[in-house]
């Protein structure tokens, strides 16, 4: 057992005999490397104990990651309490790592100049991303508190749009001119103590602050002193603009399997970079949003205030029901062929519910697939294509197996074939809807994967009910 192992063991009680190895990792962390229950009430009990030695005795050992992890387990109210308690301990590797509603709340349990301190310790990105959520008196307030290099860094940040690369971007990079040789960068990286530590590249600039090319660090520790960097360098790069969505740069990352991207302002002047590591966030966050989107579910997030839960999901099953007023409607047209065979009514929500979920299957497909700049115009029509062909197989496939059973159960030729046509209908139907919808969507500037759900819900719904109640009607089933 390390030392560390050993104090969070004697803090909580449970190195009282040899050995205790075994109990001391079920205490602090479970089977999958979670914080065990046990062991969050433990720290909760000391704070509110008052014994805030004892809380920081517990904490102090553990990874920035499960500080955070800590703070998201705690129940609401004990949160402010034990930011109080261990607000020593928060730097800002544990704020970058936490829930950002969580970090909210901590936040208020904080002073400006400790915001601000915090802020200091990060890469400009991390920072910014603290301080953008807070309110606008309470960012003037942390701004005032910070050394003025740091707050114009941070007040040049907020000027760019949200989730855009110069949100995303950190300001500490190695430029070096192009006149240079490799013994003039070594010097220049071990002669300033001030530079970043964390970088893969260095990025070589013209007497603008032109990016012209870049440098692998592992180039330049294998190279001569004496070779010039302009032979060296690799010219072609990829270069972000400082209002490219953050989607996009996450695109560009996949795209040419980037390790960092340098940023330039609207003048191609280099002014930030982004790392492959805050591209992994975004990549999980938009592929998060995406399916929360298309279930109606808002943020989606656990720790997001109640109040505002319920309104995002109450606005989003309010559009849903009108969508299902309008269905309800197709069917009240047909009243009376309902009430001559009823057998409809048994039948109707089977074309309606395969409709839409053959179209919820074509939608997530699209529009990951828009998301992810597979599906582009040059594409488009063999998309539609191949999802007509889908859908006619799914659809006489399906059709024909309930046409057979219907038969077997209700020996009524012509409600058969009547199903079979609108499961084929409304299987085609959902087909068209589930790719047509979101490029509408995507042409129109609106992002389908907030609306693309009501609108496809709507069509294969109505269309199921109308096809199959319409179709019985035509041929005066009874």
């Amino acid at each position: 057992m390390s030392e560390r192992e050993k104090d969070i063991a004697e803090s909580t009680g449970l190195l009282d005999q040899e050995p205790q190895e075994e109990v001391q990792a079920e205490a602090t962390h479970d089977e999958d490397d979670r914080l065990t229950p046990d062991y969050v009430d433990a720290v909760i009990e000391q704070v509110e104990a008052g014994d805030v030695e004892a809380a920081r005795a517990l904490v102090e050992p553990l990874h920035p990651a499960d500080i955070a992890d800590l703070f998201e387990l705690a129940p609401t109210d004990q949160r402010r309490p034990l930011a109080e308690a261990l607000a020593d301990l928060l730097d800002g590797d544990v704020l970058a790592e936490m829930n950002d509603w969580v970090r909210e709340q901590v936040l208020e349990a904080l002073s400006a100049q400790q915001v601000a301190d915090l802020a200091s310790e990060l890469d400009t990105d991390d920072a910014v991303a603290i301080i953008e959520d807070m309110d606008v008196e309470d960012q003037r307030e942390v701004l005032r508190a910070m050394e003025p290099d740091d707050r114009a860094a941070i007040e040049e940040a907020l000027s760019y749009p949200e989730e855009s690369a110069g949100r995303l971007m950190q300001r500490e990079l190695i430029a070096v001119p192009e006149h240079w040789n490799v013994g003039d960068v070594l010097d220049y990286l071990r002669g300033n103590a001030d530079l970043t530590t964390d970088f893969w590249e260095v990025f070589v600039v013209d007497h603008k602050h032109h990016p012209v090319g870049t440098c692998k660090l592992s180039w330049i520790l294998r190279s001569q002193r004496d070779v010039p960097v302009a032979e060296m360098m690799q010219r072609e790069q990829t270069l972000i603009p400082v209002d490219m969505d953050q989607e996009e740069v996450a695109l560009r990352f996949q795209k040419y399997a980037l390790i960092s991207a340098a940023v330039v302002d609207v003048s191609g002047r280099l002014v930030g970079m982004i790392t492959v590591d805050d591209v992994v966030h975004i990549i999980q966050e938009e592929a998060g949003e995406d399916v929360l989107r298309l279930s109606g579910a808002g943020e989606g997030d656990i720790n997001e205030p109640l109040v505002s839960t319920i309104r995002t999901r109450m606005w989003w099953l309010f559009i849903n029901l009108g969508t299902a007023i309008l269905a309800s409607a197709v069917v009240a047209v047909f009243q009376d062929t309902i009430s001559r065979l009823v057998t409809l009514a048994v039948l109707m929500p089977i074309v309606a519910g395969m409709g839409g979920n053959a179209a919820t299957q074509t939608m997530a497909v699209t529009v990951r697939a828009l998301a992810t700049n597979q599906l582009t115009g040059s594409n488009s029509w063999r998309m539609i294509g191949r999802e007509w062909w889908i859908a006619i197989a799914n659809g006489a496939g399906l059709g024909g197996l309930m046409a057979i059973g219907c038969q077997l159960y209700y020996h009524d030729m012509g409600l058969s074939l009547v199903l079979f046509a609108a499961m084929v209908i409304n299987s085609i139907n959902a087909g068209l809807s589930g790719v047509l919808i979101p490029l509408g969507l995507e042409k129109a500037r609106i992002d389908p994967a907030i609306t693309s759900t009501v609108f496809v819900t709507t069509m294969t719904d109505v269309m199921g009910f109308f096809s199959f109640l319409g179709l019985a009607t035509l041929f005066g089933l009874h």
